[in-house]
C-alpha cells in the first residue's frame, strides 16, 4: 500500500488504488470509534440533555402551523430562484447567485464551487436550506432562553455536519484529487484516520498539526527564565530580565488552567512573555500542574490560595518588593477577581492594579459555553469525572472545538481524511491540542458557582476560606480587555465587570476572538482594537464613542501598565537574587506533563 506520496510522486508508475484494501482499513477504523463509543458511553440515555429541548422546539413548531407553512413557502421560493439561476447560467447568461457563503467561510473557498455549474447548484441549494433551517429553529419565540440556546447551538452542528464540502462526491476538491492520484489521497487518509483514533487512545482525536515539528523548551516557550517556586497544583516562573533597569512593581501573569500557559510564550515573534519582558518588568508566571487522582480533590480555595496567595508570597522574597501588579486570563482572571476580593476583605493590598484577558465574573450571558450548563448535564459530568477524579484532557478539547466546529473539526476531517494531507506546521494549534485535565472538586465549584448560579457576582454568596466574597472591595485599578469576535468570552459579557468592581476600568476591545485577539504581537501589524477614552457604563454608548485603531492593542496597555507600575529605575532583578533559588529552567517540568 502506498505510503505518503504526493499525487505527482512516480505518476507514471501509479497504479489504481486497492479497493478492497481501502474498505478493509475503513471498517477497521470505524470499529475501532464504535468500541470506543461504546465502551465510554455512560448509564445516562441524554448526558447532552437535548430531548426536553428539542421536544419544546417541536411543541413551538406544532403550536403556529401558519408560521410553519410561511417558513416552508419562503425555502421553496428560495428554491425557485436558485433554479431561475441555474437555468441562466445554463444558457449562458450572466446571473447573481441566491446566496453567497459569509465572509470568513472557507469551506467554499475552492474555484470550482463558482465555476462549475454543477457545484455552485449543490454548494447554494445548502446554503439556502441551511440558513432556512437555523432561522426557523433561532425564531422560535416562546422558548426559554436555555432551549433556545440548545436547540441553536446543536442545529447548528448539524448544519455544520452536513455540508456538502464534507463529503467526498459533493466536494470539488476532493474529487480532483482522487482522479489525479488515482485515490492515493483516499488511502493516505485512511491512514492518517487510523492514526488520529489510536493517538486519541481509542477516541478521534483529529491532528491539527505537525506534533513532531514543535517541542516545549525548544522552539515554543523559549523566553530564558528560572522556576523559582514550586507547590502541588504550580510552579512559578521568573524570567531573565532583558533590560538594564526595571520598573518598580513586579508582574504576575495567571494564565487559564483550562490550557498550558506557553499560549503566551509561543516561539519568540509572537510571544507576549518575552515582549512584556523586553518592555522593562519583572515578570512572573504561574505554570499549572497538570491533574491526575493526586489532585483530583483540590478546590476553588487551593487553586486561589496555592496559586495566586502563593505566588505572591514567593514574589515577595524574590524581589524584595511587597508591591506587584497583576494579569488574570480566562478562568486564570475569574480566580484572580476572587482572589482579589479575599485580599482585600483580609487587608492583603500587595496587588497594586490588575488586567483581565478575556475574563468573565458575571455569566448571566456567558456566551455558547454556556449550552453544556444545566443541572442534568453537570450531574452527567459529576458522575463521569468521579470514575478518575478528574476530567480528561480531550474533553475539553472536544468541546472547545465544538464552539467553531467548521473551522476546528471539519477542516481537518476533509484535509487529513478526504484529501489525505498532512497537517501544516502551526505552533497555535499545535499549543490547542496540547491539553490539560480539570481536577473534579475545582471543576464542578467552578461550573456550578460561576456558570450555573452565577454567585461570583452576588456578594457573599461565595465564600473562600471562611471569608464572603464581594467583588465591590476591589477598588484598584482595572485594564479590560476583550475580544469582538470571542465566543468563549464575549464582549458584551466581559464588559460588565466594570459594574462589579469599585476602582477605575479601561475597557479595550480588540479585534479578532479569544486568542488571537489576546496573541497579537505589534510587530504583526494584524487586527485592530477599539478605546473610548471616556469609558462610559453603558456597552452601547461606550461602542458608539469607541475610536478605531490599527494594530496590537499591546503598547496601549503597555502605557496603562508603566503608569501603575512606577519608574523604570530599579537594577534588574535576576532569578536566584532573591531569597528563592532556582529549581529547574523554564519551561520547568509542570508544563510537560
Amino acid at each position: 500500500m502506498a505510503k505518503n506520496k504526493t499525487p505527482n510522486q512516480n505518476k507514471d508508475k501509479q497504479s489504481p488504488p486497492d479497493l478492497f484494501e481501502m474498505a478493509r482499513q475503513g471498517q477497521e477504523a470505524f470499529a475501532e470509534i464504535l468500541k470506543s463509543t461504546t465502551a465510554t458511553a455512560t448509564a445516562a440515555f441524554d448526558p447532552l440533555n437535548l430531548t426536553g429541548s428539542f421536544v419544546e422546539a417541536s411543541k413551538s413548531l406544532a403550536s403556529d402551523p401558519s408560521k410553519l407553512v410561511q417558513a416552508n413557502l419562503d425555502l421553496w421560493q428560495e428554491h425557485m430562484k436558485l433554479w431561475q439561476h441555474a437555468t441562466q447560467r445554463l444558457a449562458g447568461e450572466e446571473s447573481e447567485p441566491v446566496a453567497t457563503p459569509e465572509k470568513g467561510d472557507r469551506r467554499f473557498k475552492h474555484a470550482r464551487w463558482s465555476e462549475d455549474q454543477m457545484f455552485d447548484l449543490i454548494k447554494q441549494s445548502y446554503l439556502i436550506t441551511s440558513r432556512w433551517l437555523l432561522n426557523t429553529m433561532e425564531n422560535l419565540t416562546d422558548l426559554d432562553k436555555k432551549d433556545a440556546q440548545k436547540v441553536s447551538f446543536y442545529t447548528r452542528q448539524f448544519v455544520d455536519a452536513f455540508s456538502p464540502s464534507n463529503f467526498a462526491l459533493t466536494n470539488p476538491e476532493v474529487l480532483e484529487a482522487t482522479l489525479n492520484s488515482k485515490g492515493e489521497n483516499l488511502v493516505r487518509g485512511m491512514d492518517n484516520l487510523k492514526r488520529d483514533i489510536a493517538e486519541g487512545g481509542g477516541n478521534l482525536k483529529i491532528a491539527m498539526t505537525d506534533k513532531d515539528a514543535f517541542e516545549v523548551g525548544v522552539n515554543l516557550a523559549t523566553t530564558p527564565g528560572q522556576v523559582v517556586y514550586q507547590n502541588e497544583i504550580m510552579q512559578l516562573i521568573q524570567y531573565e530580565p532583558s533590560t538594564k533597569k526595571v520598573r518598580k512593581r513586579p508582574l504576575l501573569i495567571v494564565p487559564p488552567w483550562i490550557n498550558k500557559y506557553y499560549i503566551l510564550d509561543l516561539k519568540p515573534e509572537n510571544s507576549f512573555v518575552k515582549w512584556i519582558v523586553d518592555q522593562g518588568y519583572t515578570v512572573f508566571l504561574v505554570s499549572w500542574a497538570n491533574p491526575d487522582e493526586s489532585l483530583a480533590e483540590k478546590t476553588f480555595e487551593d487553586y486561589m490560595q496555592q496559586g495566586i496567595i502563593d505566588a505572591c508570597d514567593a514574589i515577595e522574597k524574590a524581589t524584595g518588593c511587597d508591591e506587584m501588579t497583576a494579569i488574570g486570563y480566562c478562568i486564570g482572571g475569574t480566580l484572580m477577581a476572587a482572589t482579589l476580593a479575599y485580599m482585600a476583605a483580609i487587608g492583603d493590598e500587595r496587588i497594586k492594579a490588575v488586567t483581565f484577558f478575556t475574563a468573565q465574573v458575571d455569566f448571566s450571558e456567558p456566551g455558547d459555553l454556556g449550552v453544556f450548563i444545566d443541572e442534568h448535564q453537570l450531574d452527567s459530568l459529576d458522575k463521569r469525572m468521579a470514575e478518575k477524579g478528574y476530567l480528561e484532557a480531550g474533553d475539553m478539547y472536544t468541546t472547545f472545538n465544538m464552539l467553531r466546529s467548521n473551522d476546528l473539526i471539519w477542516s481537518f476531517y476533509v484535509n487529513n481524511y478526504l484529501l489525505g494531507k498532512d497537517p501544516l506546521q502551526f505552533d497555535l494549534l499545535y499549543w490547542n491540542g496540547d491539553s490539560t485535565n480539570m481536577p473534579r472538586e475545582t471543576h464542578m465549584y467552578y461550573l456550578r458557582e460561576c456558570y450555573l448560579h452565577n454567585n461570583l457576582v452576588k456578594p457573599g454568596a461565595l465564600v473562600l476560606k471562611g471569608v464572603p466574597i464581594d467583588l465591590s472591595k476591589i477598588n484598584i485599578p482595572v485594564y479590560l480587555q476583550s475580544s469582538k469576535e470571542d465566543h468563549i468570552a464575549p464582549y458584551h459579557s466581559v464588559f460588565k465587570l466594570r459594574k462589579n468592581v469599585s476602582g477605575p476600568v479601561r475597557f479595550m476591545l480588540a479585534g479578532s476572538g479569544h486568542i488571537a485577539g489576546v496573541v497579537n504581537h505589534p510587530d504583526a501589524n494584524k487586527y485592530q482594537y477599539w478605546i473610548n477614552e471616556d469609558q462610559p457604563d453603558n456597552l452601547d454608548e461606550w461602542i458608539e464613542g469607541a475610536e478605531e485603531h490599527p494594530g496590537s492593542w499591546w503598547p496601549d496597555w503597555n502605557k496603562w501598565l508603566a503608569k501603575q507600575s512606577g519608574a523604570k529605575k530599579t537594577e534588574a532583578r535576576k532569578p536566584g537574587d532573591g531569597k528563592l533559588k532556582p529549581i529547574e529552567a523554564a519551561p520547568g517540568s509542570f508544563v510537560k506533563a
